[in-house]
């Protein structure tokens, strides 16, 4: 029952459909459709061309994005290395600065080394001329000194003088009485020595070194041993 009323309902449906399409056909004209369907497939084929055209355009418009984005990858990239690359640059400019300034700083010390020494030489110079100046005048004294004071005049280690004294004692003329003398590293005499010892040496030390009157230096010393002597004998 139920399947003959659909039926029905259908048969319905498509008689009533050929009565519209009667109907159209008779209103509109046979010409008139067939011009309605020919610019209906003409704007359905316009549609897909452009539906094809901007597809194409999408796909390559998709593409240009990827390059572009690609692009800037690469600009990216590379602004990165020129980061890098500066830094780089920056760092060896200021090794280079440093290893710079450490040369300067080195000519400057091996100038002010090389300045030192020739003073130092200059001084060694100085002192070693003062020292042989002195030395030739004891050699001139020695033989003054002992055929007048009874004077022997020896040449000991380190480069030292011994002055041995006799003929002071009244009661053994042959006793030694006898004083070093050395020339310190500044050119200046230096009493190292002096037997038996005197109170008054470091004076007689200090007078000589004013005067530079080494013949008054040895009488005065061969006084005071005479003093001594008699002193010790009272």
């Amino acid at each position: 029952m139920a399947n003959t009323k659909t039926e029905d309902e259908i048969g319905l449906v498509e008689r009533e459909m050929k009565e519209f399409w009667t109907k159209f056909k008779s209103i509109y004209g046979t010409e008139q459709l067939n011009q309605m369907l020919v610019l209906r497939d003409s704007c359905e084929e316009s549609i897909k061309a452009l539906s094809e055209e901007w597809s194409q355009k999408l796909k390559e418009g998709e593409l240009m994005a990827d390059k572009i984005q690609e692009y800037n990858n690469e600009i990216i990239q590379q602004n990165q290395r020129i980061s890098e690359n500066q830094e780089h640059l920056a760092e060896i400019k200021s090794n280079l600065n440093k290893e710079e300034q450490e040369s300067k700083d080195l000519t400057d010390s091996i100038r002010e080394l090389r300045e030192e020494l020739t003073k130092m030489k200059e001084i060694t110079s100085s002192k070693s001329k003062a020292a042989q100046e002195r030395a030739e005048r004891l050699g001139k004294f020695k033989v003054l000194f002992e055929e007048r004071l009874g004077l022997e005049i020896r040449r000991i280690h380190n480069e030292q003088l011994q002055f041995i004294f006799r003929h002071i004692d009244h009661k053994d003329p042959d006793k030694p009485y006898l004083f070093t003398l050395s020339i310190n590293e500044q050119g200046d005499y230096e009493v190292t020595s002096c037997t038996p010892p005197l109170d008054c040496i470091a004076e007689f030390q200090q007078k000589v070194r004013e005067t530079n009157n080494f013949s008054a230096f040895v009488a005065n010393i061969r006084k005071a041993f005479t003093a001594l002597s008699y002193k010790q004998s009272a």
